[in-house]
């Protein structure tokens, strides 16, 4: 796991003061199809902790091929779980007013970048608008490889162009901190060896850059209601970080704890 401790005294972006108006989120599901169910699951349940925790939903922004929800595969149609529930108890349907503000084709990498620099000609729909007041959270959940994180168009997003709009961000004064968590197989290479220690970023990964980053409620364990899901629910590292804001007091939970 690749992490970047800085001398901030770092409360997470989502929830580290009371007001949160001026806080923003940009949330990436880089894959599609059932079989990656997990993927979709993961970022929608991202976007509802970042809006039950009060940034505000045009300041959410939300890139998912969307197609996982209602796939004739899906046993519970229109809906996403990321937890797996014994029968009896209905499950906590993630996609429920989840927002996506680009979806099938409009998923690039060219667009994930242009909506952290605030392309907004280039990206053709919403874009983040912060400020050097802001806090900024990314969360981007995917397959990945050494130095690349998967699209659902096929296209690669390299580690070095990331790099390039995170300092494009820092030149221009668009955040005053900003935490990146990234979920893919050998996802620490997207920053090893390449983010300084002196921009402000706090970078968290799912593992180092030579290993692989694992599902989780997987079967046997993926049954919802009692009734199999038929994939992953989950990716391990995302459902805990997010399992941990669910149940925490992250107005005064500091990344590292």
């Amino acid at each position: 796991m690749y992490k970047k401790y800085l001398a901030l005294s770092a409360i997470a972006a989502t929830a580290s003061a009371a007001d949160t108006s001026d806080h923003w989120a940009v949330i990436v599901a880089g894959s599609n199809q059932f079989y990656n169910y997990r993927h979709q699951s993961d970022t929608c349940h991202a976007f509802q902790i970042m809006k039950n925790n009060g940034i505000p939903e045009d300041q959410i922004i939300h890139l998912s091929y969307n197609d996982v929800a209602k796939s004739s595969e899906n046993p519970f149609p229109n809906t996403l779980f990321n937890k797996p529930t014994a029968a009896g108890t209905p499950g906590i349907d993630n996609n429920l007013n989840c927002t996506v503000d680009y979806e099938g084709n409009t998923v690039t990498a060219e667009n994930i970048l242009a909506v952290l620099k605030g392309d907004e000609a280039t990206a053709g729909g919403k874009v983040l608008k912060s400020t050097e007041k802001s806090k900024v959270f990314f969360y981007f959940a995917d397959h990945g490889a050494p130095g690349i994180l998967g699209t659902p168009t096929g296209e690669y997003l390299y580690a070095d162009k990331l790099h390039e709009a995170i300092k494009y961000m820092h030149t221009n004064n668009m955040y005053k901190e900003m935490t990146m968590y990234i979920e893919a197989c050998e996802s620490g290479s997207i920053f090893q060896n390449i983010l300084e220690d002196n921009i402000g970023v706090y970078a968290i990964t799912a593992t180092d850059a030579t290993t692989s980053s694992w599902g989780t409620y997987c079967s046997p364990d993926d049954k919802v209601n009692g009734k199999s899901i038929g994939s992953c629910l989950g990716d391990l590292f995302s459902v805990n970080w997010m399992e941990d804001t669910d149940a925490a007091d992250i107005k005064t939970e500091s990344l590292q704890e």
